[in-house]
């Protein structure tokens, strides 16, 4: 899987649009469709797709520490927004985008600073024009629980014009 490095590198909208979402996501895993910058940045890649659940794994690095040197929140928010919203995608179907309108964590304990995790979201309903999901991030080694959260996601269909 390669991280797309300029905007040239990213799908164009006729490419997203041509597919189901599970397919996008499919050919993401699959090496066909870049990783977003965000994944190469954040230290994350997707681990698993099916339809409504997608896994990241990563590993936070000193660079995502906050000023108290653990892992800033705001590398948990990444995670849980990307496996959430993701999870959600692979439910729209073909023709259509989505966009977080919200979501909300809860941390429950520190991570360390190096160590692997899976950031799993799965989409409890997707319709017409939204979808909701929850997630939860966990030690890839020892299982336990270090965040949770939800997310509500908007379904458009754009206009070709």
């Amino acid at each position: 899987m390669f991280i797309a490095k300029t905007p040239a590198d990213l799908p164009d909208l006729d490419t997203i649009l041509s597919m189901s979402d599970l397919d996008f996501m499919l050919s993401m895993q699959r090496g066909e469709i870049s990783r977003p910058p965000i994944s190469g940045l954040m230290h994350y890649h997707l681990h698993a797709v099916a339809a409504g659940r997608v896994t990241f794994r990563g590993t936070p690095a000193f660079a995502h520490a906050n000023p108290m040197g653990g892992v800033h929140g705001g590398w948990y928010g990444t995670l849980l927004d990307s496996c959430m919203a993701c999870a959600v995608m692979t439910l729209v179907p073909k023709g259509s985008v989505y966009t977080t309108l919200e979501y909300k964590v809860n941390l429950t304990r520190a991570i360390p600073i190096g160590m692997d995790i899976l950031a799993t979201g799965t989409s409890d309903h997707a319709g017409r024009s939204t979808g909701v999901a929850h997630g939860e991030i966990r030690g890839a080694a020892d299982g336990k629980l270090y965040a949770t959260g939800s997310t509500t996601c908007l379904i458009m269909r754009p206009s070709q014009e």
